[in-house]
Order: C-alpha cells, then sequence, then structure tokens
C-alpha cells in the first residue's frame, strides 16, 4: 500500500513519514505541502492512502476531499482539533487521527484502511433470507444475516458491520438496500442502514447498536417511528 503525505508543515509531515517507516508495506510516494500540490499530483499518480492534514491554506484538506470526488484514495485525515470530526464522519473517510499521533493509534488507522483496500473485489449476494455472501477475490463467503448489525457507506465502499467483524465491499449503499430484505433492515440515513432487531436504543436522534453511535437523519425518523414496535 502507498501512501501521500499531505501536509502545510514541514515538521508535521516529517513525523508521519517516521511513523510510515515502521509500518511494513507501506510506503511513502510523496510529501505535499498543499492541498493543490496533492491535488495535482493525484491526477497523474495512483495512491492508495492520503494522510492529510485538514488546516492548510488555500485550499483544506475538507475541501481537497470534496473535489476529489468518487475517485479520491483512501483518506485518513491528521489534525491537531477535533472539531472537524463531524464533517469527516459524513465524508466517510477511513480515520481521523489527532495530532501528535501515536504510533498504536497510527498502526490502528493503517489496519482499517488495509482492510478496506484489500477488499476491492467483494461483492453482495443474498440468499434466502437467511445468508448473505460475500465475493472475496474469487471465493464467496457467507455471513448470517442475523450477525449484521448495520452496513455503512464509505466512499466506494460499503462497511458490512456484524457482531464479529467488518467487511468492506465495493459497492454502492443503495444496491446493498435494494438486495436487502426490508422488513429486516432500514435506510435511517444517507449512509447508513441498520438492522432494525440490533437497535439498543435511541436517544436525540442517534441510533446505539452494541456501542456503535449511528445518526438518523430527519427524512428518515418518521419511518423510522413506524417500524418500530412502541409501547
Amino acid at each position: 500500500m502507498n501512501c501521500l503525505i499531505v501536509d502545510d508543515n514541514k515538521l508535521a509531515r516529517t513525523a508521519m513519514k517516521q511513523l510510515t517507516s515502521h509500518v511494513e508495506q507501506l510506503q511513502v510516494v510523496a510529501e505535499c505541502s498543499s492541498a493543490m500540490e496533492a491535488y495535482n499530483l493525484l491526477q497523474k499518480e495512483k495512491v492508495d492512502l492520503l494522510l492529510l492534514d485538514i488546516e492548510m491554506p488555500g485550499m483544506s484538506g475538507i475541501e481537497l476531499t470534496r473535489n476529489l470526488g468518487r475517485k479520491r484514495p483512501m483518506i485518513i485525515f491528521t489534525t491537531v482539533k477535533k472539531d472537524y470530526a463531524v464533517e469527516a464522519f459524513e465524508l466517510n473517510v477511513a480515520d481521523y487521527l489527532i495530532k501528535p499521533v501515536s504510533p498504536a493509534r497510527f498502526i490502528q488507522a493503517i489496519e482499517k484502511a488495509r482492510e478496506i483496500l484489500d477488499s476491492n473485489s467483494r461483492e453482495l449476494q443474498v440468499a434466502d433470507n437467511e445468508f448473505v455472501f460475500i465475493r472475496d477475490n474469487g471465493v464467496l463467503k457467507r455471513i448470517k444475516m442475523e450477525d449484521i448489525l448495520f452496513l455503512e457507506a464509505m466512499g466506494d465502499y460499503v462497511k458490512l458491520h456484524t457482531v464479529h467483524k467488518f467487511h468492506a465491499i465495493h459497492t454502492t449503499l443503495k444496491a446493498v438496500e435494494e438486495k436487502l430484505p426490508a422488513n429486516r433492515f432500514m435506510r435511517v440515513h444517507r449512509s447508513y442502514i441498520v438492522a432494525l432487531d440490533k437497535i439498543e436504543a435511541i436517544e436525540d436522534g442517534t441510533i446505539n447498536i452494541q456501542n456503535n453511535a449511528i445518526p438518523v437523519a430527519d427524512a428518515y425518523r418518521g419511518a423510522l417511528n413506524n417500524r418500530l414496535n412502541l409501547l
């Protein structure tokens, strides 16, 4: 997996490069001191992962992410502030790191990105409303429908969260929604589908499923209330 470091602070780029040097099979292809420089480079070079600062002069990391659109690489935001976490969440980036980044936290983020990138050939098929099949590098893997907690859109991928782990599928949330049984699953946000029987609580417009906080968009709130067995 190769990566591009984008940060207007030279010391921050050096610190990030030092972190990457300790991770096997992670290569830095270049460093950029501005988002515009990174944008131009990405038009010519194939990059798997961006280690992207948010606050930069000219174009911010968030603006770069939006400008790259669906063809963007996997992105891990690196920033000194927590203020942008909600925007990052909406942009479906792989992770959000607060500087200074510890080696353990960096490795966790890289492994998350690696698992998603390794899942390029996965697809989802449904059989008898009891199982879904993930096509993983030509091999069909069966997952029990009852083990699915929720599904999360992330760029060109959908993360299928189960009680054991998550799987990254190269598809769209709309395509998955059309295949899943509507009596068991429901879209609650443009980026989320939940298993109705896995909802543990709903508070302040947020669903809780096994310590995962999932937002409910206003457009889906009424339909969700109608589907729940309220006493």
